[in-house]
């Protein structure tokens, strides 16, 4: 037995159509994954924020579809129990002003948090229109002061001691041209991070996919070579997340055959289950 085959086949990153980009029913994405043969399907959708003005997001569930997003996942992680392990999770930005609501909202209702630093904060920082209606998006960094901000913002999230792990930590490669000064000091500061504060980094799949459509573009994409030749210099430990939008995104038992490869080849440790002790 090699050792791909010893390791089991997991995800904790898996979205539902209430993201308003994702694809197909819930149950459809368990099904496939056992069809796959995983041990584990986390669901993380992006989370919805309690704002106080009527502003309705175009890329995260809203807050009124919270319990039942919790009621589905529970019910299929009962139906399903003894085939696969579901827990659930959300993906999230650390935005200061909600980080209170997410800890009380973990501590209640969730298994796990996923670090998915998307978007800035706006200079007005106490307005809730800060995301996708206005705040700047990671994936679109094209200066060295965007990455660094980037950068700045990760950490603080990591920091809060709310998440479970770092979802796409070189995100800010994805459209930017060449890995700089700029790029390899942000990626030394959040490896770094990572490793003191022992959160493990996400090696994301769907940015495979991406970047496969970009790549007459002449642009670095996500996941970055260079970024986890860092991660591995500082003792990073990773771990493999599909980023499922579509239930077929699963099947893909090559691309994640092929992460773990390219990781074990750098030396780094990857995990199959998230850190914390009962979790799920």
């Amino acid at each position: 037995m090699n050792r791909i085959d010893e390791h089991p086949l997991v995800n904790y990153h898996t979205h539902t159509w209430r993201c308003q980009h994702a694809e197909g029913a819930e149950e459809d994405y368990v099904r496939a994954a056992i069809d796959a043969g995983f041990v584990v399907l986390g669901f993380s959708d992006h989370t919805p924020w309690p704002y106080d003005s009527d502003f309705v997001s175009g890329m995260r569930m809203r807050l009124d579809q919270l319990e039942d997003y919790l009621d589905t996942v529970r019910g299929l992680r009962e139906k399903y129990a003894g085939q696969i392990l579901i827990p659930v999770g959300l993906e999230c930005e650390a935005f200061p002003k909600y980080m209170g609501w997410l800890a009380d909202l973990k501590a209640r209702s969730l298994d796990y948090l996923i670090l998915g630093n998307h978007y800035d904060l706006r200079d007005d920082a106490d307005h809730d229109r800060f995301d996708d209606a206005g705040g700047f998006y990671f994936g679109r960094c094209t200066q060295p002061a965007h990455v660094r901000r980037y950068a700045e913002r990760t950490i603080a999230g990591m920091r809060t001691g709310l998440f479970d792990y770092v979802a796409h930590p070189d995100l800010f490669c994805h459209v930017y041209r060449r890995f700089d000064a700029d790029c390899a000091a942000a990626a030394r500061d959040i490896c770094q991070a990572a490793v003191a504060l022992d959160i493990p980094l996400e090696y994301n799949l769907l940015g495979i996919q991406y970047h496969a459509r970009f790549e007459e573009r002449n642009v670095l994409g996500y996941p970055c070579p260079r970024f986890w030749e860092i991660a591995a210099e500082c003792g990073c430990r990773a771990i493999v997340g599909f980023d499922a939008h579509q239930p077929e995104h699963l099947r893909r038992r090559d691309l994640f055959e092929n992460g773990l490869n390219f990781l074990w080849g750098l030396g780094i440790d990857t995990l199959y289950r998230l850190p914390g002790e009962g979790l799920y």
